[in-house]
């Protein structure tokens, strides 16, 4: 499969792009800067350089021409305030989802945060207040095109750069905790595989069960 990624320089993105690579697929990494395509190259990716912040639907469709598959792994990131919340988290998750469905391309997975449809709680920090925010009206959009997308929304819980486990909790609503980016990009990996995924919302932490096996129950 040709699968675009999002931020395809983000920790997430290199995981994933050299899971891919492993296994014959052909990963394609959006990037904003070029110096981050040696990066991108190493992990076993073709760089697209193209600012989602700055770019047209047109522009980003050409890109995503001839996919199987996006994924949106981008974020504004730490230190961004919270307007690039709203332009990178929402703003360009939006705009993939117009160009794949220009494209042709329906399999979308959203790479999303645990529990963002509760909202941040009262009292919250107005930057991480303004990436829950973001992040529900980016899912909220994405379930609103069931009839020209395949979409799943991937939830993980807070991220860490230790070694990935192999073994998940993945299911509508798992309890907070913790998840290894390794293992998220793994999962990822078995979803874009699982038809069963499409049209759903799965949260994912640190588990007991191996990633295929949780990826697979998803038909049970």
């Amino acid at each position: 499969m040709r699968i675009v990624i999002a931020g395809g320089h983000g920790k997430i993105a290199l995981r994933l792009e050299r899971l891919l690579a492993a296994r014959g697929d052909t990963p394609v990494g959006l990037i904003r800067n070029p110096a981050h395509a040696a990066d991108v190259r190493e992990a076993g990716a073709e760089p697209v350089v193209i600012d989602l912040e700055d770019t047209t639907v047109t522009q980003l469709t050409e890109r995503v021409m001839g996919a199987d598959a996006v994924v949106f792994a981008a974020g504004a990131g730490p230190g961004s305030g919270a307007e690039r919340k709203a332009t990178v988290d929402r703003d360009a998750a939006r705009l993939l989802a117009d160009a794949a469905s220009l494209a042709g391309v329906r399999r979308y997975i959203m790479v999303s945060a645990i529990a963002v449809d509760e909202g941040p709680p009262p009292g919250s920090e107005p930057v991480w207040a303004a990436y829950v925010e973001a992040k529900r009206a980016a899912d909220d959009e994405l379930r609103r095109r069931s009839l020209e997308t395949d979409w799943t929304i991937l939830r993980p819980g807070r991220l860490t750069d230790g070694s990935g486990t192999g073994r998940v909790w993945l299911a509508p609503k798992v309890e907070r905790g913790e998840i290894p980016r390794e293992d998220v990009a793994a999962v990822i990996a078995a979803l874009l595989d699982e038809p069963a995924a499409i049209g759903r919302v799965l949260e994912l932490v640190g588990g007991s069960t191996p990633i295929r096996d949780a990826v697979e129950a998803l038909g049970a």
